[in-house]
């Protein structure tokens, strides 16, 4: 059986760990709306972890209970060569459980209630996934 930590960081190596660590100093203005919101079970009494650490990556924002990952993407996510990692990110997590949703900084800065509408509509009768 896998433990806690194991299932919760996906075996992510020190170095992305750091990483993730450096960029929570560091979140972009979208990340820190988005997080004023869903931080300390604001939103469905649900826990979420930012920059948090899933095996390679660094996912925005990560909820372990509901295997949910949200994503706040800004332009560099619209040309084609990122777009393409982000399918096969996104891939790769659907292959270990995690659903990831997605965001544009412009849709958390002007339109933070319809975001937050969507979320909520995610995660709307869905079981936490066991955790320990």
């Amino acid at each position: 059986m896998i433990g806690y930590k194991e299932c919760l960081f996906y075996n992510t190596n020190p170095e992305i760990h750091q990483r993730a660590k450096d960029l929570r100093k560091n979140m972009t203005p979208a990340e820190k709306v988005l997080w004023k919101h869903i931080r300390n079970r604001k939103l469905g009494k649900l826990k979420f972890r930012r920059q948090h650490p899933i095996d390679i990556f660094i996912a925005d924002f990560y909820c372990h209970e509901l295997k949910l990952v949200i994503e706040i993407d800004g332009g560099i996510h619209q040309l084609p060569e990122h777009r393409e990692y982000d399918i096969g990110r996104n891939a790769e997590m659907n292959d270990m459980g995690i659903e990831v949703i997605r965001f544009t900084n412009e849709e958390v800065l002007n339109s933070i209630e319809q975001v937050l509408k969507r979320i909520n509509e995610t995660v709307k009768g869905r079981e936490p996934y066991d955790v320990h």
